[in-house]
C-alpha cells in the first residue's frame, strides 16, 4: 500500500453489472482505493447491499480505474516515487496475466479486464502516469502490444469503425508513441474518417458514445502535440455545443446514461482536453444533423430535439419522431437515457417506445426503422416516418414563432387504429381540461402548453418511471390517445413563461 491507494489483486469484470437488481440504479462507488471489496456488499441508494460475482467484478473495474486516476494525479502533483511504486505493482500484476477467458463470448477480451475496451481506457491513464514518472516502461510496452492485438481482432471482424478502436488507438499512442497509431492504415485519422460523419456526429448517433470517442481522439492527439487535429474534431465539438447550452443538461440521445457522477467526470475531462478546439457557430435557430437524423430548434428559452434518423444499431431506441424539450434550467421532456446494461429488464424499458415522447399505434412497439427530413429552415423543421408500423405514415412539423414552439404530429393509418402521443415529463406537471376541446399543461420551471386534436382524443395521466438515473423516481406519464381513427393531428403549442 502506498499512501491511501491499494491496488485490487483481482481482475476486473464488466462494469455494467454495477447495478442494483431490485431498483435498477447504479450502485454506490465505495472503498475504491482500498483494494478490498466491501465486506457487507456495496450499497444502493435505497438501502440494498449487493454481493454477487458480477457486482464484485464490476466493483473491481471501478476500483482499478479509480486507482489509475489517483496514480496519475500523484504523478501530476510531482509525487513520482509514490506513483512509480504503484505503477511497478501494476507492471508485476499485468505480466502474470493471460487473455481473460472468463469474459462473455461476445466481448473483445482484455487481460486485466473482461473487455479490451475497458483495459484501453485504463491504459491511457496508466500510460500518462508512466510517461510523467519515467517508471514502468515495460508495462507501457505490454499495454501497447495488447491494444495492437485487440485492434487486429476488430479489423478482422470488419468492425474497424467500432468505438473500441478509438480507445485502442489512444492506448497505443499514449503508451508507445508510435505515429502509426495516429496516421497508420488503422490509426486514429483513418478511424475519424470511418466512424464520424462530415457534420461531426459519431456514426452511432448516441450523445454518450460521441463524447466517449471524442475523448479518445483528443487523448491520441495529446500524445502527438505537434500534429494539429483535423477539422472534423472541431465539428464533433460543435455537435455538443448545439445540443447543450452552457450550464444546461446534455441530452442523452440514444443509449447512454441520463446522468451519473462518472459521466460528469468524463465530460469534465473532455472539456479540459478540448480547451483549444474551436466549436464553430451555433447561433442559428434551427440546426439539422441529417447524418444521424436530429433537428435541433432553439428559441424563447426552449431547446427542442426531434429524432428522425436511423435506428442506431445496438445502441438504438424505438423512438422515431420523438420530441425532446429542454430549458435553460430544467430538462422538461428529455430523452430518458439508459441504465447500466447489466439490468436487462430496465434496459428493455428505456429502449422502448413507451419510455419516449413519441407516438404509438395500438399500444405496440415501433419497429427498428428510420425516418426522413421533409423540410428545414430558420422557422422550423418537418420530419416523417413510414416504417414504424405497417400501413402507418407519421409526420411531425415543428415551427418557431412569436407564440412559442408549435408541434403538429399527424398520423395516417390504413384503417381505424388506436393512436397515442406520449408526453413524458421529467418534472412535476399539472394537466387541466378547459371547457371545449383545449387541454393545458403547466410544467415546473416555466413551460406552458396548450393541446388540441383533430379527432376525438383524451389525456390519461398516470405514474411512470423517471429518467434512467433513477427508475424509482415517479413522474407523471401522459398518454394522449385517439381511440379509433384513421387520421389524427395532435397540435401543441409550448411557450416559456406566461
Amino acid at each position: 500500500m502506498t499512501g491511501a491507494v491499494r491496488l485490487p489483486a483481482e481482475r476486473g469484470g464488466w462494469w455494467h453489472h454495477y447495478v442494483c437488481p431490485v431498483h435498477g440504479v447504479e450502485l454506490e462507488h465505495v472503498d475504491l482505493l482500498t483494494g478490498v471489496f466491501p465486506a457487507v456488499g456495496v450499497p444502493c441508494r435505497y438501502g440494498c447491499r449487493i454481493d454477487t460475482p458480477g457486482v464484485r467484478g464490476a466493483w473491481t473495474v471501478l476500483a482499478h480505474q479509480a486507482c489509475a486516476c489517483e496514480i496519475r494525479a500523484m504523478a501530476r502533483r510531482g509525487e513520482h516515487a509514490e506513483a512509480g511504486k504503484l505503477l511497478d505493482e501494476y507492471g508485476e500484476l499485468y505480466r502474470t496475466l493471460a487473455v481473460h477467458e472468463g469474459a462473455d463470448s461476445w466481448m473483445l477480451r482484455g487481460r486485466l479486464f473482461h473487455q479490451a475496451l475497458t483495459e484501453a481506457v485504463w491504459a491511457v491513464v496508466v500510460g500518462e502516469a508512466s510517461k510523467i514518472t519515467g517508471r514502468a516502461a515495460g508495462l507501457r510496452e505490454a499495454l501497447a502490444g495488447a491494444a495492437a492485438s485487440a485492434r487486429d481482432v476488430l479489423v478482422g471482424q470488419g468492425k474497424f469503425s467500432s468505438n473500441y478502436t478509438a480507445w485502442l488507438n489512444a492506448a497505443g499512442a499514449v503508451c508507445d508513441g508510435d505515429p502509426a497509431w495516429l496516421s497508420g492504415p488503422h490509426g486514429t485519422l483513418a478511424h475519424i474518417e470511418a466512424a464520424t460523419h462530415e457534420d461531426g456526429w459519431e456514426w452511432e448517433g448516441s450523445t454518450y458514445y460521441h463524447t466517449f470517442v471524442l475523448r479518445a481522439y483528443l487523448h491520441t492527439f495529446r500524445a502527438f502535440p505537434d500534429v494539429a487535429p483535423p477539422a472534423r474534431l472541431a465539428r464533433m465539438a460543435r455537435v455538443l455545443r448545439v445540443l447543450q447550452e452552457p450550464g444546461c443538461h446534455l441530452p442523452a440521445l440514444h443509449d447512454g446514461p441520463y446522468q451519473r457522477p462518472g459521466y460528469d467526470d468524463e465530460l469534465a475531462e473532455l472539456r479540459e482536453l478540448a480547451t483549444d478546439l474551436p466549436a464553430g457557430d451555433v447561433s442559428g435557430p434551427v440546426t439539422v444533423f441529417d447524418s444521424v437524423g436530429y433537428a435541433v430548434l432553439r428559441g424563447g428559452g426552449l431547446r427542442a430535439v426531434v429524432d428522425y434518423g436511423p435506428h442506431g444499431g445496438s445502441h438504438g431506441h424505438r423512438d422515431k419522431l420523438a420530441l425532446y424539450l429542454y430549458g435553460d434550467a430544467e430538462p422538461w421532456q428529455p430523452d430518458p437515457g439508459q441504465v447500466p446494461y447489466g439490468h436487462a429488464v430496465w434496459r428493455r424499458h428505456y429502449a422502448s417506445t413507451a419510455a419516449h415522447p413519441t407516438f404509438a399505434v395500438d399500444g405496440l412497439e415501433q419497429a427498428e426503422c428510420a425516418g426522413r427530413l421533409m423540410r428545414a429552415d430558420a422557422s422550423g423543421a418537418e420530419v416523417a416516418c413510414d416504417d414504424a408500423y405497417p400501413g402507418v405514415r407519421a409526420t411531425r412539423r415543428l415551427t418557431l414563432g412569436e407564440e412559442g414552439l408549435t408541434d403538429e404530429l399527424t398520423v395516417v393509418c390504413d384503417r381505424p387504429r388506436q393512436v397515442t402521443l406520449h408526453l413524458r415529463p421529467a418534472v412535476p406537471i399539472e394537466v387541466r381540461r378547459d371547457p371545449g376541446e383545449v387541454t393545458r399543461t403547466t410544467w415546473q420551471g416555466g413551460l406552458n402548453g396548450t393541446h388540441g386534436a383533430t379527432a376525438l382524443a383524451y389525456f390519461t395521466a398516470c405514474p411512470g418511471p423517471g429518467p434512467a438515473d433513477d427508475p424509482q423516481r415517479v413522474t407523471t406519464w401522459i398518454d394522449w390517445t385517439a381511440p379509433d381513427t384513421a387520421e389524427v393531428t395532435f397540435r401543441s403549442v409550448y411557450r416559456v413563461g406566461v
